[in-house]
């Protein structure tokens, strides 16, 4: 069995990969719980929290180029669903309205400046439109 055993440099790549995958396996768990009924109003600020934390192990010279360049792809494929929120103005809506988020959450954020002035108009524009 000792041709099987791990060298060291491989339980790196383990130990490197185990803390980029908790956070997804955190998520996953999080919207996974019968306690917890996902909504608009948590995507957004989950996709912000992985998105934080995969720009981290980026950036963390420590970490190997293989466990970047995987995390790179990861976020990559994160901000292609993320763009995808911006085809909906339901989500910007939801959490323009959702009383713990409102504007300050894109500002806490930082979101462009234009961008809150957009969720803020679209709103505006809904409601001037149902009522």
């Amino acid at each position: 069995l000792r041709k099987f055993e791990l060298a060291d440099h491989e339980w790196k790549v383990v130990e490197q990969l185990h803390a980029v995958l908790k956070i997804l396996k955190d998520t996953t768990l999080f919207f996974s719980r019968s306690s917890t009924t996902p909504n608009l109003t948590t995507v957004i600020p989950a996709m912000d929290h992985i998105d934080k934390h995969l720009t981290t192990y980026v950036r963390d010279k420590s970490y190997l180029q293989s466990i970047c360049s995987a995390v790179s792809l990861a976020k990559a494929t994160l901000n292609r669903y993320y763009s995808l929120t911006d085809s909906s103005e339901v989500y910007r809506i939801a959490m323009v309205l959702h009383p713990r988020h409102k504007l300050a959450y894109f500002k806490t954020t930082h979101w462009e400046d234009e961008w809150i002035k957009t969720a803020e108009a679209l709103v505006c524009d809904e409601y001037t439109r149902s009522y």
